[in-house]
This record gives C-alpha cells, structure tokens and sequence, in this order.
C-alpha cells in the first residue's frame, strides 16, 4: 500500500499522548509511537519507562516545553522523526512496527523511511494471519 499526504502534528504541553498516537497510528496502520520519560541512547533500546497512561499530557514528559508542529511524511526514515520530536520539541520517541500480533522496536530499521516500515509492518501481520487461519 503506497502513503500520500504529510501530517502535521500539533505539539503543545496540554496535548493528550493518546491523541498523538491515534493521528499517527491512522496516517501509519502498522505502526505505533510511543513516549518516553527519559531519552534512549542513541541506536539502543528504549528505556522501560515508557508512559502507560496515554491519558497524561505532553508536558508530563517532554523537557523543551514550546509549541508548534512537527511535519511526518512517508519519505522521512524513523530515526529523523524520533530525532524531531527529541531536538525540538524534548520529547523522547520510539516508534513501533506490526509483526503478526507482536509490535517490534524499530531500533535496528531506524534508517528505513515510514512508509517502507508500514509496510513490512503490512506484509508481516497478512503472513501471520493467513499463517492462523490454516492451522
């Protein structure tokens, strides 16, 4: 499935997370955002202190408390989203892809754009569920 279209994403402190990954999650099916209390090391896996509460809002998490947007395109590669949201915005970002009914840290495809992560996100859960309805 080929993506159109840019997002833009309202960033400000009052901001539910659940509504920032429900934007995101519907521009990129197979994929999902979560946030962090504390910044991952570069390229490394993300911290556990992921925030369970969707319902808390931006300002809870994030350390350069301005407002503004950030622009997400299929084109652009996870790492350079996950760095936007952290440079200019402080917050601490990883993104997720569908493997069947698993979601898989994209730490190791960061250099992969979204649209190519969607869709092996896609191609996974098709396999995985034709995979069930044999057995």
């Amino acid at each position: 499935m080929m993506l159109t279209g840019n997002m833009k994403i309202t960033i400000n402190d009052k901001r539910k997370i659940f509504a920032i990954q429900e934007e995101f999650n519907n521009l990129f099916p197979f994929l999902k955002i979560e946030f962090y209390s504390k910044s991952q090391k570069q390229g490394g896996a993300s911290s556990k202190k992921a925030f369970e509460l969707s319902s808390k809002t931006l300002s809870d998490c994030r350390t350069i408390h301005k407002s503004g947007h950030i622009t997400v395109t299929p084109q652009m590669t996870v790492a350079s989203l996950e760095k936007n949201f952290n440079d200019v915005f402080g917050l601490s970002v990883q993104v997720f892809r569908k493997s069947g009914r698993l979601w898989l840290e994209t730490t190791v495809t960061d250099s992969w754009t979204l649209e190519d992560q969607n869709h092996q996100g896609e191609l996974l859960s098709k396999s995985y569920a034709e995979k069930g309805n044999k057995k």
